[in-house]
């Protein structure tokens, strides 16, 4: 079945999903007809929209005699039909202030990042976390705790700073965990962390003709340091926004949606996805591949760091979400937390 559509069916197809993202109800023929101002008559427009209707692109709630796009239809809108309107000054604006670097660390960034795209679109705003191969290890400390266990603290980038406890096989005392930290921050201050905890592993594993058996010791110790750290994870604002809509707000629906926020991991295959791809990336409905979001549709865009892909960035909202709006929104933000991340040379 083909997906291209005459000039006059593709003019009522964008103007009934365009009412129907602003009043969220079925849109009737005869209410295109006054919109449409194209010269059709009511019985023109219907024969159209069973036409429309028998490709895929809209439905009949059982409900009404009005039609609402289906996800081919809102495709066929985002892909062919949509223009993208101009961010506002103010919108602008608020984007660039939250996202100004200052001393801030990554964290304080892409929780900000998450939080104005969370209040511009009322939507719930998302951002993965910088991959780690982009986190450079500037020195490690090790501090000992009660019992068996020692605190891990990695000063990465410029200024963050990230703690972490491992639990040892025997106590440490302060004097053996310096000289372990002196070490590592000899051998291997200054590497991504992804080559590093690889170096170390490899490191760890040596003979004792290959490698000082304090060293080694210490490889072991913050090997295990950067292990606790490698799960990636992202932030998410304003889940609650997403109860106002209707069309999500079925109690079980909800619950699923939001379990499969808090989980994180559910997720993070679809972010996946879009750190391999360029631009924005549009998910409707079950496109996603998630049923808890078949309802939903997720823009998102890469943010970068020197010019390679850090993460992604987007919002979770329904499948009538105003697309026009939210893609500019998206990718300013993508934009503004890629500069606020820019590394100093």
């Amino acid at each position: 079945m083909s997906n291209a559509l005459d000039s006059r069916a593709a003019e009522l197809l964008k103007l009934l999903v365009e009412r129907y993202i602003h009043d969220g109800q079925p849109v009737g023929s005869r209410t295109l007809s006054r919109m449409a101002g194209l010269g059709l008559s009511p019985a023109t427009i219907r024969n159209v929209m069973a036409d429309l209707d028998e490709m895929g692109f809209v439905a009949s709630p059982h409900t009404s005699a009005g039609r609402i796009p289906t996800t081919r239809g809102y495709r066929y809108f985002v892909d062919t039909l949509l223009a993208p309107e101009a961010l506002s000054a103010d919108e602008q604006g608020q984007i660039v202030d939250e996202l100004v670097p200052g001393d801030r660390s990554v964290a304080d960034l892409v929780q900000a990042a998450s939080n104005v795209l969370s209040r511009l679109t009322h939507m719930a705003g998302v951002v993965t976390v910088p991959r780690r191969n982009l986190a450079i290890l500037r020195r490690i400390e090790f501090l000992p705790l009660s019992g068996h266990r020692v605190l891990a603290i990695l000063v990465v980038n410029q200024c963050e700073v990230q703690n972490r406890i491992i639990y040892a096989d025997h106590p440490y005392g302060t004097d053996e965990l310096e000289r372990f930290a002196n070490l590592i921050n000899e051998h291997y201050a200054g590497r991504d962390l992804v080559s590093l905890r690889n170096a170390l592993a490899q490191d760890a594993g040596e003979t004792q003709a290959r490698i000082n058996l304090m060293l080694r010791e210490a490889a072991t110790m913050a090997e295990q340091a950067l292990h606790s750290a490698d799960e990636p994870d992202y932030v998410v604002a304003g889940g609650p926004n997403l109860m106002r809509f209707q069309e999500l707000a079925d109690v079980n629906r909800l619950r699923g949606l939001f379990d499969a926020l808090d989980r994180k991991r559910d997720l993070l295959g679809l972010f996946d996805q879009c750190l391999q791809a360029d631009g924005v990336q549009i998910f409707i409905g079950e496109e996603s591949g998630y049923r808890v979001l078949d309802e939903c549709s997720v823009v998102t865009a890469p943010y970068y760091v020197d010019g390679q892909v850090a993460g992604v960035l987007g919002v979770i909202g329904p499948t009538r979400m105003s697309y026009s709006r939210i893609i500019p929104l998206v990718q300013e933000t993508a934009r503004a937390l890629s500069a606020g991340l820019k590394r100093d040379a």
